[in-house]
């Protein structure tokens, strides 16, 4: 029974996959246009923030959107195929949480945010207003 439940579960994200990630790409809202230099301002800021996600996961994409529509250019980090990222994300965070943004500071030092909601706030209220 339990390998039968793995099988559904399975199929139904390979199926609904694709789809979610084509919904994504159709639904992206248009992205804030900003002067050349304040757009360099803010891609500079945005290197020192990482997403760790999930391709298909739907909270994934509500973040993911929201960056786009912010003209965020942040790194994306699969967590779900690399085992890299996954243990990076579990060293720092504690868990395989996603989404998941580490925040570094000028000094280095790391602060992680999970949750989309807060995640999305976080972006907002820093880039917004740029």
């Amino acid at each position: 029974m339990k390998t039968l439940v793995r099988f559904f579960f399975k199929t139904l994200r390979l199926v609904l996959g694709p789809i979610m990630l084509l919904w994504e790409v159709a639904s992206r809202p248009t992205g804030v246009v900003r002067a050349p230099a304040l757009q360099a301002e803010v891609d500079q800021q945005c290197r020192n923030l990482v997403l760790y996600q999930f391709s298909t996961c739907p909270f994934c994409i509500k973040v993911r959107k929201e960056m786009h529509h912010l003209s965020l250019n942040i790194e994306r980090r699969d967590a779900q195929k690399n085992a890299i990222n996954r243990a990076e994300l579990v060293q720092g965070y504690g868990q395989p949480k996603v989404p998941c943004l580490k925040i570094t500071d000028q000094a280095g030092n790391s602060q992680w945010l999970a949750e989309s909601d807060a995640i999305i706030d976080y972006l907002m209220v820093r880039f917004a207003q740029a």
